[in-house]
C-alpha cells in the first residue's frame, strides 16, 4: 500500500488517496474486458490518464464479474474521439463517448471539475472527480496496466466493512440528482451492504424529490433493475422505502394487496432463477405487466380484440416507463403463450384509422372491476392532429387528410455533385 500525497501553496505534503497493490485489492485481470483494457492502453500511449471507475471496480473487488465497465480519462470528448474511430460523442450538457466493439458499448468520460458544484460540467482533474462520485464504493479507480486500485475517499474501507457512504455531502446529494436515492437502495440489496441510519431518514424525507425527474431517466432506472440479479429485493426495498411508486405508481397502488404483491415479486424471482431467458425478448419486461394482465383482463373473446387491448393496457400500466413497441409487443405475445394462445401477425391499428386508444386508465375502472378485454374505445377521442378546426357534424376520429407539400425544386442549372458516404464509425 502506498500513500498518494499533493503539495499546498506553502509546500506541505498532503494526503490525498490510498493506492492498493495487487495483492491487496485481489482483482483478477482475467475478469476485466480485454476491450476495457486495450481502451485505458491506447488512451494511455496518448498521453492521457486513464481508468476503470465505479460499478465495475466495486464489482472485481467483490469477486463478481462486472456487465459494464465505464472509463474516465484526462482526455477530451474530441480527443478521444480521435484516437478511436469507433467512437461517438453523445450528449448535449454532458458529453461523453461510446466507444463501440462489435455488441458491445464502453462509455468513456472525461474528468470533470467541482467549479459548478457536484452537476459540474466543467473539465477537471482526478482528484476533483472522485468527489462528484454519489458513493465511495463506487468512487474508486483501477488501473489495469499497473494493477493498481486508487482510492481517495476510503472506498476500499467501506466495502469491507459492508456500507454504503455518501461522498457528497448529505444536504446536497439528493437535492442535486434525486435519482442518487434509487441507486442507494440498489446497491444496498444487490450487495448486502448497510445503508447508515441518517442516509434512510434523508431517503425516506426527500423521496418526493422524484416526482418531477423525466420519465426517461426513471425508464432507465427501472430497466437496470428488471435485469439485475437482485430484482425481487430491489423492487421490494425501493416499496419499502416509499420510491417504486415513482417508478412504477400503477403496480405500487396495486401492491397494497398482500396477494398481488406476492405474485409480483415472485415474477423478479423467476427472472433470477432463470437467467438463461433473460434472452428472450420482451421476457424481462413480463415480469412488470404479467400479474396485472392476469388479475384485470378478461381472457375470453375474439384474440385480435384481446391482443389489442391487453397491449393498450400494459402499455399504460408501465407509464411513466415508455418501452419500445417491439419489446411490449414480446413481452404480451409471451404472457398469451402461457395460456396456450398463439397469436399471429396482428397489426395494432389499420391504416388510414386512430391509433387504438381503447384500454381505460386505471383510475376510471370501479374498485373490484376486471377490464374487459371485449370493451370498446372511448368515445369523443380528440383530434390527430391539434391546431385544426373541426367542422359540425365531422367525426372526430375521422382520418385527417394530409395536404401534399409542393416539391423543392434545384434552381441551379447545374447538379449539385456527389458527397461522399462517411466512414464507418464517424
Amino acid at each position: 500500500m502506498r500513500i498518494r500525497y499533493s503539495r499546498q501553496k506553502n509546500g506541505r505534503p498532503v494526503k490525498k488517496a490510498i493506492v492498493y497493490t495487487q495483492d491487496e485489492h485481489g482483482i483478477n485481470l482475467a475478469d476485466v474486458d480485454k476491450d476495457a483494457v486495450y481502451i485505458v492502453e491506447r488512451l494511455r500511449a496518448n498521453g492521457y490518464d486513464t481508468y476503470i471507475v465505479g460499478g465495475a471496480v466495486r464489482d472485481l473487488i467483490l469477486k463478481k464479474r462486472p456487465k459494464d465497465f465505464d472509463i474516465v480519462s484526462g482526455a477530451s470528448p474530441a480527443r478521444i474521439k480521435k484516437v478511436f474511430r469507433n467512437a461517438r460523442i453523445i450528449g448535449r450538457r454532458f458529453r461523453l463517448v461510446h466507444v463501440y466493439f462489435g455488441p458491445k458499448i464502453f462509455e468513456v468520460s472525461t474528468f470533470r471539475s467541482l467549479k459548478d458544484g457536484t452537476t459540474s460540467n466543467t473539465f477537471g482533474a482526478i482528484d476533483e472527480d472522485v468527489f462528484r462520485r454519489d458513493f465511495s464504493l463506487n468512487a474508486l479507480f483501477y488501473d489495469p496496466l499497473k494493477r493498481e486500485v486508487i482510492d481517495y475517499v476510503g472506498g476500499i474501507k467501506d466495502i469491507r466493512e459492508k456500507r454504503i457512504r455518501p461522498v457528497i455531502p448529505l444536504p446536497l446529494i439528493f437535492k442535486d440528482d434525486p435519482v442518487r436515492m434509487i441507486r442507494a437502495v440498489k446497491y444496498a440489496a444487490a450487495t448486502g451492504f448497510k445503508l447508515p441510519f441518517a442516509l434512510r431518514w434523508k431517503i425516506r424525507r426527500e423521496s418526493a424529490l422524484l416526482a418531477p425527474v423525466s420519465s426517461s431517466r426513471l425508464s432507465e432506472e427501472i430497466l437496470k433493475i428488471v435485469h439485475a440479479a437482485a430484482a425481487p429485493e430491489i423492487v421490494e426495498d425501493l416499496e419499502a422505502f416509499g420510491l417504486y411508486a415513482y417508478l412504477q405508481p400503477n403496480a405500487s397502488r396495486l401492491m397494497g394487496d398482500g396477494g398481488f404483491r406476492a405474485r409480483y415479486l415472485k415474477s423478479f424471482t423467476d427472472l433470477k432463477d432463470n437467467p438463461e431467458k433473460a434472452e428472450i425478448p420482451g421476457w424481462n419486461l413480463a415480469a412488470l405487466i404479467r400479474d396485472y394482465l392476469e388479475d384485470y383482463l378478461d381472457w375470453e373473446g375474439g384474440v385480435h380484440e384481446n391482443y389489442k387491448n391487453a397491449f393498450a393496457a400494459a402499455r399504460q400500466f408501465v407509464l411513466p416507463m415508455n418501452p419500445p413497441r417491439v419489446e411490449l409487443d414480446h413481452a404480451v405475445r409471451l404472457i398469451f403463450a402461457e395460456h396456450d394462445i398463439t397469436l399471429k401477425k396482428i397489426r395494432l391499428f389499420e391504416r388510414g384509422k386512430p391509433p387504438y386508444r381503447g384500454a381505460p386508465s386505471l383510475e376510471e375502472l370501479p374498485p373490484g372491476e376486471s377490464l374487459a378485454l371485449g370493451s370498446k374505445p372511448r368515445q369523443g377521442l380528440p383530434p390527430r392532429r391539434s391546431g385544426f378546426p373541426i367542422p359540425d357534424g365531422t367525426d372526430p376520429s375521422a382520418p385527417v387528410k394530409k395536404r401534399r407539400r409542393p416539391r423543392k425544386r434545384n434552381k441551379s442549372p447545374h447538379p449539385l455533385p456527389e458527397q461522399p458516404a462517411p466512414e464507418a464509425g464517424e
